[in-house]
């Protein structure tokens, strides 16, 4: 019996740890560049996803803007956070485990489903215009959905 609460300790701690790390590659995924648009071999433009969000707001695009600052901003950040906090909780209440299948289910909605979309959309769009370039910043980003989906899946284990 003490083996296994050691066991889930240390498993507490490792969650604890990977999250902090997708923490810090979610912020480096939203800062760094996500990809460079190269038009007519002249005019290249690199941007990210916090530079894309302030140019939907330069440019009026409201609804697209809030899209995206919600579901790839906001509530990755909110995932984490209320993630850390159940790692923290010591024991297991009815709410908690509510609150976890519920990150678990609606959790995966945000994130990286957007983003890949609307990449997909401007490559797409600039395909015959211009080449599109991915750089680290896209591979940051889904570092931490991923990461963030696996510590809300060892956590649903956890307070089941």
């Amino acid at each position: 019996m003490k083996s296994l609460q050691k066991r889930h300790l240390i498993e507490i701690m490792l969650l604890r740890i990977l999250l902090l790390t997708a923490f810090i590659l979610l912020i480096s995924g939203v800062i760094t560049p996500v990809m460079t648009i190269t038009k007519l071999v002249f005019m290249e433009n690199s941007f990210s996803i916090l530079s894309g969000l302030r140019d939907l707001f330069i440019q009026q695009q409201y609804m697209l803007f809030l899209l995206i600052l919600i579901l790839s901003i906001i509530l990755p950040f909110i995932k984490i956070l209320l993630l850390a906090w159940a790692l923290q909780v010591k024991n297991n209440e009815g709410k908690l485990k509510k609150l976890i299948e519920m990150i678990h289910h609606y959790g995966r909605w945000a994130m990286l489903d957007v983003l890949v979309v609307a990449l997909l959309l401007v490559a797409v769009k600039l395909g015959a215009i211009a080449s599109v370039e991915i750089h680290l910043g896209l591979y940051f980003f889904a570092a931490a959905v991923l990461i963030t989906m696996w510590v809300t899946h060892r956590t649903l284990k956890i307070v089941q």
